[in-house]
C-alpha cells in the first residue's frame, strides 16, 4: 500500500533522495479528480488511470518515467454517435531538486506529484477529430439523420440563385483539331521520295 501524502498522484520519494542509481517501481488505480479534455471527447470525472511508475534518482534528481491507460468518452465526430475508446500514453519527466535550474517539476517535501504530468500526456493523446468507425459515413446533409453503412447522402439542396443553370448546356460535340486549307494541302501532296543514290 503506497502512502499517499497530499494526494492520489503524490509519491514520496524520501528513501531514494540523493541517492543516485537508487529506483523505485509502482502499479496503481487511481481515480480522475476531474474530467480531462475539453473537445468532443475527455476522460470524465471517476475514471480510473492504470497507473505503471518508475521512479528514478539521478543527480539532478528524480527521473519519472512511465505508462497510463484510461478510458475516453464522447461523441463521434462525423455522426454524433456515443463512443468510448481506451488511451495508451507513455511519460517521461525530470523532477528536479530545489535550488537548481528552474523547470516545470520540482521535488517537493520529498515528494513528486504526477498529475500534471499524467494529465498533460493523457489529454494531448485524446483526438481531435473523434471517430466511432474509421468509415463512418456521418449525417445526412439534407436530413440530418445518420447514414447507414453503404448508403448515399441525398442531394444538397440547391441554391434558388442558381437555380437556372440547371437547364444550361453545352454542345460536348468533338471539334476536328485543324479544318484549315492548310491541311487539305498536306494531304494533296505527293510525298517527295530521296531517289538519289550515295
Amino acid at each position: 500500500m503506497i502512502k499517499r501524502l497530499n494526494g492520489p498522484f503524490v509519491f514520496p520519494v524520501r528513501d531514494i533522495v540523493r541517492r543516485p542509481g537508487e529506483m523505485r517501481e509502482f502499479e496503481v488505480e487511481i481515480q480522475v479528480p476531474e474530467k480531462w479534455g475539453e473537445g468532443l471527447v475527455s476522460v470524465p470525472e471517476g475514471e480510473p488511470v492504470q497507473l505503471e511508475v518508475r521512479l528514478e534518482s539521478v543527480h539532478e534528481g528524480i527521473l519519472v518515467s512511465g505508462e497510463a491507460d484510461a478510458t475516453y468518452t464522447g461523441v463521434c465526430g462525423r455522426c454524433l454517435r456515443d463512443i468510448a475508446h481506451p488511451t495508451e500514453v507513455e511519460f517521461q519527466e525530470l523532477f528536479a531538486y530545489p535550488g537548481s535550474e528552474a523547470t516545470d517539476f520540482e521535488v517537493q517535501d520529498d515528494h513528486v506529484d504526477l498529475e500534471t504530468l499524467v494529465r498533460d500526456a493523457i489529454v494531448l493523446s485524446l483526438p481531435f477529430q473523434p471517430v466511432c468507425q474509421p468509415d463512418c459515413p456521418g449525417l445526412d446533409p439534407a436530413t440530418g439523420e445518420r447514414l447507414a453503412e453503404g448508403t448515399e447522402s441525398h442531394a444538397a439542396p440547391i441554391d434558388p440563385r442558381w437555380a437556372a443553370l440547371q437547364d444550361y448546356t453545352t454542345d460536348t460535340e468533338a471539334v476536328p483539331h485543324s479544318t484549315g486549307a492548310r491541311d487539305d494541302d498536306a494531304q494533296a501532296a505527293p510525298r517527295a521520295e530521296n531517289t538519289e543514290k550515295s
